[in-house]
């Protein structure tokens, strides 16, 4: 790369890292971004003398230019890159920096996260010498059959790119390489560029070429004629179709594409998790969530739809229902998806490789005066005024002291603006929400569902809040996963980024609580209570006195605390309005009744029970599992 002749500067590692990251812009369309508008970093022996220096320098010379934002815990960076990355469409995430050992070893979780969810999060996992001349050095893995191992080959699997920098000069390529997968509509994920601790402080010449700004665009691939003639075929010989609407609509930017396809065809459009927001929750076509955790109106339509038209959906098994969402005999598969892995799923003869927008365009064009039946129609709203009444009675406030999770999000949803952004992501909220919350902004729906990883609300809505500074975040949070990381209330603290936090109380695991009852499980192990050592177990006695409200208040939080009894309900609306007026972070603490389940909307999720077992309760739940399975479609693919 480098010549005799060409401009160069004297640099570390670890500087020209930082001075490179600065100069990548994501270009998409008319759109021009930062494509790295910071990086998160937490210090040890492994990085302070690298990218620590090179920070401090950069920040030293030009606070602007890469800025530094700190975090009380590596996998929480990853998150909040990832909920900022969303909120951006992709075109946009942080780096996140760790030291060696338990450092990097925090963020694997991030990593795993971040490729499961395919939404871009830069990884730089600091390494143990690359010359190994202090072997083995403090927090270093000593494994005798291969002492080239350490923490940082773990991210090898759950990376989309990863590469260790052995040596100064291999630093030029794996820059642009893990740029380039960075952008990449297809190929973005994790990526992660481990960084020995001497190679980030040494210098060599830098091409100033390598420094100068540079663009990605993002790929945004046409419908090949072929398949689009197929797809046009396929959906013009259908009698009632369905669209699945994945992340991808949301990433490509095009949910109004989908709005004007859906009100030309009359076809109705179904949402996954990640595709929450995809078209507005009163529109006539709209069914809501479809799947496991989806709605009546969707998985009804679902069910009978004998073309199922995919568009950026990867087809998880909460949105298949494990396979069984589709009854129809002769059920075809148009899949619309960037990925050809996704575009392939089913078996289906209709695969169409393009980005959403792009190919929904082509569709509106090419099928230009076709409508489904007017019957069809019909029968679109009337589910949907079923459902909707469904949702309206289990909002409806019961007077209990604790009460429904359903009432909750009631509260909650009639308290929030338009354009506010509800994070999720683990738990029984995820289920609830993709069934009840009603999405008014393409960005307003933000569940983490394709990792479900306890912990990630928080920090991931402090990215999404980053992202979106003018939009109210309204982190809804169980105080399981409460517990499993709540240390970024510190980071928005400090950085004075407003988060509202709702936090749902029911002294243990109410998602797993239930699927421990559904396999006969009788919800061992999900309850937080005192240890009982006669039984050696946790099933009995009283709830744990723990007090998760004085603890956000000791980081700083403004805390809101709703007592139990009849106006419980009607005061956490007040609390919100109250939250949404103010300035600053505030947390609401509310107690559940964790027995009392939300409306159902007969999607199943298999989870294998017990082929036997001296348990009643698991016997039951064996011969309903078995009864289920006889809905589970063999699909191909």
């Amino acid at each position: 790369m480098t010549s005799s002749t060409e401009a160069t500067k004297r640099m570390t590692v670890g500087q020209a890292l930082v001075e490179f990251l600065a100069c990548q812009w994501t270009v998409d369309g008319e759109v021009r971004e930062r494509t790295i508008p910071g990086v998160f970093g937490i210090f040890g022996h492994g990085n302070v003398a690298g990218l620590g220096q090179a920070l401090m320098e950069s920040n030293a010379d030009d606070p602007e230019r890469m800025p530094y934002y700190q975090a009380r815990n590596e996998q929480a960076m990853v998150h909040q890159s990832v909920g900022f990355a969303r909120m951006r469409r992709r075109r946009a995430t942080f780096a996140s920096a760790a030291s060696v050992g338990p450092g990097a070893a925090n963020m694997l979780t991030g990593a795993a996260l971040a490729t499961s969810n395919r939404l871009p999060a830069l990884l730089l996992p600091s390494d143990t010498f690359a010359t190994r001349v202090a072997d083995p050095v403090l927090q270093q893995l000593e494994l005798p059959h291969d002492p080239s191992l350490q923490v940082t080959d773990a991210f090898r699997p759950l990376s989309r790119f990863f590469a260790r920098v052995e040596r100064p000069e291999q630093f030029f390529s794996i820059a642009l390489s893990a740029m380039r997968v960075l952008t990449d509509p297809v190929e973005t994920g994790a990526v992660t560029i481990a960084l020995p601790e001497d190679v980030q402080a040494e210098a060599l010449d830098v091409p100033l070429a390598f420094l100068a700004d540079r663009e990605w665009h993002v790929r945004r691939p046409l419908p090949e004629p072929g398949p689009l003639a197929r797809a046009v075929a396929a959906i013009r010989g259908a009698r009632a179709p369905v669209i699945i609407a994945g992340g991808g609509v949301i990433y490509s930017g095009a949910e109004e594409a989908l709005r004007r396809f859906a009100d030309a065809t009359g076809i109705p459009v179904a949402t996954t998790q990640a595709g929450g927001g995809s078209i507005p929750w009163d529109h006539p076509a709209s069914l809501g969530g479809v799947g496991a955790t989806g709605s009546t109106a969707a998985n009804r339509l679902a069910a009978e739809a004998d073309v199922v038209i995919g568009i950026g959906t990867r087809y998880s098994d909460f949105t298949t229902a494990s396979r069984s969402a589709f009854q129809h005999p002769d059920v075809a598969f148009v899949n619309i998806n960037v990925a050809a892995i996704d575009a392939h799923k089913h078996g289906t003869p209709v695969p169409v490789v393009a980005d959403a927008r792009t190919a929904l365009e082509a569709l509106e064009a090419e099928l230009a005066g076709h409508r489904v039946s007017r019957e069809h129609v019909d029968r679109v709203a009337s589910e949907r005024r079923s459902w909707n009444a469904v949702v309206d009675a289990a909002f409806l406030p019961s007077g209990r002291d604790r009460p429904a999770q359903s009432e909750i999000i009631g509260a909650v949803q009639a308290a929030s603006a338009p354009r506010d952004v509800v994070v999720q992501a683990a738990g029984s909220l995820p289920g609830d929400l993709h069934r009840l919350w009603r999405v008014r902004d393409p960005l307003g729906y933000h569940v983490e569902y394709a990792f479900s990883c306890m912990g990630y609300e928080i920090a991931g809505g402090l990215g999404v809040r980053r992202a979106s500074p003018d939009r109210d975040v309204i982190v809804m949070v169980g105080d399981g996963s409460y517990l499993m990381l709540h240390t970024e209330l510190v980071t928005a603290v400090a950085e004075g980024h407003k988060l509202i936090v709702v936090l749902v109380q029911n002294h243990g695991y109410a998602s797993i609580g239930n699927l421990s009852e559904s396999v006969g499980g009788q919800r061992f192990g999900t309850r937080y209570r005192r240890y009982d050592p006669a039984t050696r177990n946790f099933q009995g006695g009283d709830p744990l006195p723990v007090d998760l409200a004085a603890n956000a208040r000791s980081y700083g939080v403004d805390v809101i605390e709703i007592s139990p009894g009849p106006d419980a309900i009607a005061d956490l609306g007040r609390a919100v309005a109250t939250a949404k007026a103010s300035p600053t972070s505030t947390l609401i603490h509310i107690e559940s009744d964790p027995l009392l389940p939300g409306p159902d909307g007969g999607g199943w999720w298999d989870v294998p029970v017990a082929e036997t077992s001296a348990t009643p309760s698991v016997r039951l739940a064996r011969s309903q599992y078995d009864a289920a399975r006889e809905r589970q479609r063999p699909l191909l693919g």
